[in-house]
Formats: structure tokens, C-alpha cells, sequence
């Protein structure tokens, strides 16, 4: 198969990608097994997820299918033409809800023509309970809200909660739990209602709330046990198992010992509920999967990271009482992709730094992943686009992102996975919750901080991680770029920035603008009604970068939650406006969506006189076909 087009195809704001797995050719059948059984449980969970996002999600993808499905009537016309982009939005995101902006999409098509399309498939009786969530804007109007002048359970439109106000729920969750220094992830793995005036937990497992999806992810599971490759990777399977059958959050706390101390299988997987971005108080988790493969060339950079994470901390830049005093367990892995599946899916994330209890990573250590097919896909879907031309101030500026920007790119998501994530200690008695809602945003500045301040260390010269100091300038260039204005792009006008990631890179990267202003570390240019940001003096913007990681890093061990959030309110919310408008026309001009995801490949089974002989990798090239399949499988 021709892979030199990475791009398969690009609507709204949303380019279509597709990622090859080459190191799936050269495994044994047990492994290619392995991954078959495991990529089958990964999208065994796809319901969950969408139920999670929103109630009605699951309901109105089934109408939506329905209609791709069976409608027969004219399907060239412009109203049938909004109605499939506006599905191909939605399964985009899992949901009617923007995957990143969180905000509800509107239909472009009118609610006559949208009944017209239920009536044709014999579900016209659909549309009274359709209409407001589909067309009133304000009805359910941002799935995840994080403003916190309003109550964010009532405010945001997840299917987390049923009921209950955000003072019930902290109130629910300040319960003590767990052993001595092993406190339980309370409310991971349930949802909570109010029921005759109690409040329940509807807890996620076989037997309760998403019963038939989990066991038939347990199924998946079973079937791969048998093609296990270690004996811990088969325990691993074992406990998680026995975690969706019970839903007891103390099983998840071993299974995710054991998943880090697996080092030795060549596959390896995430399959669970896992990340708490989708709860404005980070207490529920959304469904996700990743089954991949170890990239051996591709690990030397993250075993030596690994292999010298205590050097990293000793020497980071923070007060010595929030340093951990051993470092064990740290352990780094460059990756490929075979299988995306629930929050992993379509939208992907590039790297991976797990288990998230705190506890066990300073206990136990972490295991970090970078996805190396992923950022190449990105990377050469990426080249040709004119971005870097249109954002970057000088041709030397962008002759280092031509040169640098690639293994910049990696080497940051290394950094901030394997050490960012894995670095630092609480207090004595603090826990994550204290930080609330603003808890994701935090964390994830603290890791790319961390990464920032060690890219340009001299110590990675030493260790033969980096080719030169261009690498380092090359990823600040890009990151304060990003930060102030490409990725302006991913909201609309008059918005304030809501998701964590872009509050993360906003508030570093505002941060540090004021702090060097008088010093012009980062001067801001106008020229011909563009605006420029240029990194004058890069070993001061590095001293800065670790400046605000101490006082990061002060705000998470103590649980300091009225500096969380000034910090956060202050420089990593709002946007200017004027500055706003001139982002979006110059990309606008550029036709290039700012963000991206991917079609899975698809695994078949080759049998021969009743034996499976062998499993062939598919790389399919049509979105929404990719999603009606998947629709059909459930």
C-alpha cells in the first residue's frame, strides 16, 4: 500500500488521518494474536465513552446511522450534504459535543428537513424528543465547563452526575477512603445520582452500569489471556478482569501495579477508565484503550531518560521537600499504535504516563509512552501545510523547525510523559482533589514545564538524547508560537479558553512573557497587521520555564487550590480579542484544519483447514465508513 498520503480526508475544522503500524508485519502469530483479541476488546468499549460524553449521544448515533444508512432520497442535494458533515462532527467526537472546544454543534440543516429524514427512514416519531437537544443552542451547551463562578455539575452537559450539585458531590467524595497512604480513586469507575433523596454511586462493572459493554470487553480479554506473552502481562489481564467484574477500586490500584512492572512483553495495552478530563472536578473517568507495539530502534532516547530520572529530580528546579528522595519503577517506551478505541479514538493522543494515583508513582514509579506513529503521521501530514511559514518571524526561525521540529516535538513528549508526569511528591495528607477543577490544567503545566526546563539541559547532550542546542530553541520557537497564537485557531471568537491543554500552554507561555518583558526574553512584533512572537535570549527563557515550575510544582504539593487558581485565571483564560480575530483570518487563509485524527487499521483473522494461520493488517481510507462499520458491530 501507497502511505505517502497520510491525509485521507478533511471536514470543518477536522483532518482525517491515517497512521501505518510496520513493526505489525514482523511479529510472531501468538503476538499478531495478541494484538487481534486486544484491539477487539478496545473497541468493545466505544459505547461507554459516548454515553459518558452526553445521554443522549448513543440515541441520536443511532438515528444519524440509521440515515446514512437507508435514506433514499436525493443525497446530493446541499441540506443532505450538512446533515453527513454534521454526523461526521459528531462521530468525530463521540458525541454532539466539539471533542476539544466541548462546545455543542448546531446543525446547519433546518429541523423541517431534519424531520423530513427521520420520516423517511420510518422515525419520524424521533423528532419531538430530538429537536431542542439538536437545535437549541443553549440546551446542553458545553459538555465540560471549568468557569468556576458557576456550579460545574449543573453547568456541564457530561453524563457523569444525575441530579446533584457540585457541593453534594465534593461533599460525597471527602469521605476518607483506602489504607494507610494507599487512598482509593473514589468515584472513578461510577456514576452519581440522587435516588429518593440519597445519593448512589451506579458503579461501571459487570452486573451494573454498562454491563453488557464491559463483558464484552472481559470477552475480548479472555480470548487474549490465552495469547499473553509474559506471565505478569497474563496477570495483568487476569486483574483487570476481576476489576470489571467488581468495580472494586482497590483491584484497579493492583492491576495498574502490575501493568507498570510488565517490562518485558513486545505488546503491551491500556484498556479502562482511565483520564478525568471529561469531569469538570476530575473524579470520573472516561473509557479508553491503546494496544501497541514496541518500537526497540526508537527506545535508546527513553531508556536513558529512564534509566537517570533521579538526576532529573534531584537537579530539578523546585524546593527539595516536593522532590521524592528514590526514584524506582521509572520506565519509558517508544511505541506504535495497532489499535485506538474510546477516548483514544479518533481524536489520539501522543503520548501516554501512567498509573494517574499519585501513591502508587511514588511508590511504584510510572510507565510512560511515547506514540512514535502517531507523531509521524502528524509530522508528515504536517509538511507543506505553510503554518510554521505564516507564524514564524525569520527563515532562520523556520529553518530550525524544517531541521529540529520533529525530534523537538518527540523529545518534548518524552520529557514530559516520562519525567513531567512522573516527578514530584505531595504533602503529607494532600491529595489531587484539593486543586478541583483545576487540577488537569495544573498537572499538565507542570510536565510540559518540566520538559521545557530540561530540553535545553547540557545534560542531555551528555546522555547523546539530542543531536545540538537547535534541537531545545527549535521546540521553545514552536511552543510559545502555539501558545500565543496558532492555537488560537481551535476556538471561536469572543470565547475564553476552556480545555486544559490550552489553558496549560497559554498561561506557561503568557507567564513567561510578562516576567521577561523587561528583559524582552520574548518580543512581540507587528508588521504589516501581523503579530510575531521572537525568543530574544533563550537561557533566560529556560531560567523562567523553571522559575514558574517551582512555584507549579509549590501550588500541587501543598493543594493550594486560591493560587491555582490565579495562576490559571489570570494567564491561561482569557484571550485577546483583537489578537484573536487576526489568528483566525491568517489561518484561515492557509485551508489547513487545526485539528486531526485517525482511521484505525483492521485485523482479519487467515484460517486454512480450520487453523488460524496468520492476521492481515487493512489500512482503510474512508472515515465514515470506518464509523457505520463500527456502528454495526455493537
Amino acid at each position: 500500500m501507497n502511505f505517502e498520503n497520510y491525509i485521507a480526508e478533511q471536514f470543518d475544522d477536522i483532518r482525517i488521518l491515517r497512521y501505518q503500524v510496520p513493526a505489525f508485519e514482523g511479529l510472531t502469530l501468538k503476538e499478531k494474536l495478541f494484538i487481534y483479541y486486544l484491539s477487539r476488546a478496545a473497541l468493545a468499549g466505544r459505547d461507554i465513552l459516548w454515553d459518558q460524553n452526553n445521554k443522549y449521544n448513543l440515541r441520536i448515533r443511532r438515528v444519524l446511522e440509521k440515515i446514512l444508512r437507508d435514506y433514499r432520497g436525493d443525497r446530493e442535494c446541499e441540506e443532505f450534504k450538512a446533515f453527513v458533515l454534521y454526523a461526521k462532527k459528531v462521530f468525530f467526537a463521540n458525541g454532539i459535543h466539539h471533542h476539544y472546544s466541548m462546545d455543542k454543534f448546531i446543525p446547519v440543516f433546518s429541523k423541517e428537513y431534519f424531520r423530513s429524514l427521520l420520516a423517511a427512514v420510518g422515525r419520524e416519531k424521533e423528532f419531538e424528543g430530538l429537536e431542542r437537544i439538536l437545535f437549541d443552542r443553549d440546551y446542553m451547551a458545553k459538555r465540560v465547563v471549568l468557569d468556576g463562578a458557576k456550579d460545574l455539575v449543573k453547568a456541564s452537559a457530561n453524563n457523569y452526575y444525575s441530579g446533584v450539585t457540585q457541593q453534594e458531590v465534593e461533599d460525597f467524595y471527602k469521605l476518607p477512603s483506602g489504607g494507610e497512604g494507599q487512598p482509593i480513586s473514589r468515584g472513578l469507575n461510577s456514576t452519581l445520582v440522587k435516588k429518593d433523596g440519597k445519593l448512589v454511586e451506579e458503579v461501571w462493572k459487570i452486573g451494573g452500569k454498562y454491563s453488557n459493554e464491559i463483558t464484552n470487553i472481559v470477552k475480548a480479554l479472555e480470548k487474549a489471556q490465552e495469547y499473553a506473552l509474559t506471565e505478569q502481562q497474563r496477570e495483568v489481564i487476569r486483574l483487570l478482569i476481576e476489576y470489571y467484574k467488581n468495580g472494586d477500586l482497590a483491584v484497579f490500584d493492583a492491576y495498574s501495579i502490575a501493568w507498570l512492572q510488565e517490562q518485558e512483553s513486545p505488546v503491551d495495552f491500556i484498556n479502562g477508565f482511565i483520564e478525568v478530563y471529561g469531569d469538570p472536578l476530575a473524579y470520573k473517568a472516561s473509557w479508553e484503550s491503546v494496544v501497541e507495539i514496541v518500537d526497540a530502534a526508537a527506545c535508546g532516547r527513553t531508556n536513558k531518560l529512564a534509566e537517570n530520572a533521579l538526576w532529573f529530580e534531584k537537579n530539578a528546579p523546585i524546593e527539595d521537600r516536593f522532590k521524592k528522595t528514590q526514584v524506582s519503577g521509572i520506565t519509558a517506551r517508544v511505541m506504535q499504535v495497532a489499535m485506538l478505541g474510546g477516548d483514544c479514538h479518533p481524536a489520539t493522543p501522543i503520548g501516554i504516563n501512567l498509573p494517574n494515583a499519585e501513591w502508587i508513582r511514588e511508590r511504584y514509579g510510572s510507565k510512560s509512552v511515547t506514540l512514535d506513529n502517531i507523531t509521524y503521521a502528524y509530522h508528515r501530514a504536517s509538511q507543506g501545510s505553510g503554518v510554521t511559514d505564516e507564524f514564524a518571524y525569520s527563515e532562520a526561525e523556520k529553518r530550525k523547525a524544517e531541521l529540529y521540529g520533529y525530534e523537538g516535538g518527540n523529545l518534548h513528549t518524552d520529557l514530559h510523559e516520562c519525567l513531567g508526569h512522573g516527578s514530584g511528591k505531595m504533602m503529607p495528607g494532600v491529595t489531587t482533589e484539593a486543586l478541583k477543577n483545576y487540577y488537569s490544567t495544573l498537572e499538565e503545566a507542570r510536565a510540559d514545564l518540566f520538559a521545557l526546563y530540561y530540553i535545553a539541559d547540557p545534560k542531555l547532550l551528555e546522555l547523546g538524547i539530542i543531536t545540538g542546542p537547535e534541537v531545545a530553541e527549535c521546540e521553545y520557537d514552536t511552543y510559545i508560537r502555539n501558545a500565543l497564537l496558532t492555537q488560537l485557531t481551535r476556538i471561536k471568537p469572543g470565547d475564553s479558553l476552556e480545555e486544559a491543554h490550552m489553558r496549560n500552554r497559554q498561561l506557561i507561555a503568557s507567564w513567561v512573557y510578562e516576567q521577561g518583558k523587561e528583559a524582552n526574553v520574548i518580543e512581540k512584533i507587528r508588521e504589516q497587521g501581523k503579530t510575531y512572537f521572537v525568543i530574544r535570549d533563550y537561557e533566560a527563557l529556560r531560567m523562567l520555564f523553571g522559575k514558574l515550575l517551582a512555584e507549579v510544582q509549590r501550588i500541587k504539593s501543598e493543594g493550594d487550590y486560591p493560587a491555582a487558581r490565579d495562576l490559571i485565571e489570570t494567564y491561561g483564560v482569557k484571550v485577546e480579542e483583537e489578537l484573536h480575530r487576526e489568528v483566525l483570518e491568517r489561518y484561515r487563509k492557509l485551508n489547513v484544519p487545526p485539528y486531526a485524527g485517525f482511521i484505525n487499521p483492521v485485523y482479519t483473522l487467515v484460517k486454512a483447514g480450520g487453523e488460524i494461520t496468520d492476521v492481515r493488517i487493512h489500512y482503510p481510507d474512508n472515515f465514515l465508513e470506518q464509523m457505520l462499520k463500527y456502528g454495526e458491530e455493537e
